[in-house]
């Protein structure tokens, strides 16, 4: 089992900028991509990043030039720095890690953006 706890988030004015992080514990060794995705309200649950283990990266469109994910592959960690905000990134924010056969997730950060 994967545990993950998200930071970060909170209440930010549009074209501000904010930086989510995700801390994995429990059977780490067996995870291949971590990544963040969103849900806002009324909508389905979507990939806004992605990274992989040897640093392979994929973003949604809506946040590419925006938004930038990293991984501390020795802490365990991944983070998504957002910049640029704005209000139709507002969402829950959820970590995700995945493993050959299994799929983790958090349990979400709300990010809300402004004025």
């Amino acid at each position: 089992q994967v545990q993950l706890v998200e930071s970060g988030g909170g209440l930010v004015q549009p074209g501000r900028s904010l930086r989510l992080s995700c801390a994995a514990s429990g059977s780490v060794f067996s995870i291949y991509v971590m990544g963040w995705y969103r849900q806002a309200p009324g909508k389905q649950r979507e990939l806004v990043a992605r990274i992989t283990s040897d640093g392979s990266t994929n973003y949604a469109d809506s946040v590419k030039g925006r938004f930038t994910i990293s991984r501390d592959n020795a802490l365990n960690t991944v983070a998504l720095h957002m910049n640029s905000l704005k209000p139709e990134d507002t969402a829950v924010y959820y970590c995700n890690a995945a493993s050959l056969s299994m799929n983790y997730w958090g349990k979400g950060i709300l990010v809300t953006v402004s004025s």
